[in-house]
């Protein structure tokens, strides 16, 4: 799946579609930790779904301070991002995830793109940049460790 998060032409819409895809992130996260067999791998994931509560946070703030209504729950996203890892379920431990790892390919691009948006001011573009390194360290984890499995 490929996001279009962060070609927004306005701020408000970048980060209110940033909102979203945290809350299709969180969900992602708190099933895989549900479902994953390892628990020092839970454990590991539940650490990256604090990251995201943070960018949440961080974004929820800046929507107050744009005066934009931050949307409290993800969108129709979020069944995907849920439901590959149900599937992936099946195969066990490194097909979750590979499927996480999918879905960290959408966050690295929305945060790559958003810290370039030219209607962010400097501070915006650094939590951009900061979270893009997060979600970097999220997606390299997540492969390494299926590869190990495989």
């Amino acid at each position: 799946m490929v996001t279009m998060v962060g070609n927004e032409s306005s701020i408000e819409e970048l980060v209110t579609d940033l909102i979203y895809l945290e809350h299709d992130a969180i969900a992602a996260y708190e099933s895989c930790i549900e479902r994953l067999d390892n628990k020092e791998f839970s454990a590991q994931i539940a650490t990256f779904r604090e990251d995201h509560l943070r960018h949440l946070q961080v974004l929820n703030e800046m929507a107050r301070e744009l005066g934009v209504e931050a949307p409290s729950e993800g969108d129709m996203k979020q069944m995907l991002t849920t439901g590959k890892i149900a599937m992936a379920d099946i195969m066990g431990d490194a097909a979750i995830l590979r499927a996480m790892k999918t879905n960290e390919d959408d966050t690295v691009s929305a945060y790559e793109r958003a810290s370039r948006h030219e209607d962010a001011i400097p501070a915006s573009k650094a939590f951009f940049m900061k979270a893009h390194q997060d979600e970097e360290r999220h997606r390299a984890w997540m492969s390494t460790t299926a590869d190990t499995l495989s």
